[in-house]
């Protein structure tokens, strides 16, 4: 089965084979939550080779609290946060679950940076969390 998603004005899309995802994660890092303006990002892991893009993404590098640069992409039009890779492992990007078509299917794994969760949006009690990020990642 294909997944689709996109942005906010339609002028990016993808699209994966579901059977394709690595896993599913909460990321509660202060970056996280200053892109999405909430207090994480749910993501996405996608094999970078299983994904089809259509149309242009701007991308935006920072080096993040241990020491991995993170690059983030979105629509240069719209603004919508797609998805981010970790230099030097960039076979793997983690895809912006709120931008999917359909999103039910999504189960989360578990929740990183859980020692900078907020208070009104806290790690999921039911699922493993890691303090910072996990060394697999």
């Amino acid at each position: 089965m294909s997944e689709k998603g996109g942005c906010l004005c339609g002028q990016f899309s993808y699209s994966f084979p579901r059977e394709a995802v690595v896993s599913a994660h909460h990321c509660h890092c202060t970056d996280c939550q200053k892109m999405t303006g909430s207090g994480k990002a749910t993501i996405i892991m996608v094999p970078t080779q299983t994904l089809e893009m259509a149309g242009e993404l701007k991308t935006f590098t920072v080096t993040g609290t241990d020491g991995g640069r993170v690059t983030r992409a979105f629509c240069p039009t719209c603004g919508s946060q797609i998805l981010s890779y970790l230099e030097g492992r960039d076979a793997l990007k983690f895809v912006k679950a709120g931008t999917l078509e359909q999103s039910d299917w999504v189960t989360i794994s578990s929740s990183f940076w859980a020692t900078t969760a907020r208070s009104w949006d806290p790690v999921k009690a039911d699922a493993q969390a890691f303090e910072t990020n996990p060394s697999s990642v």
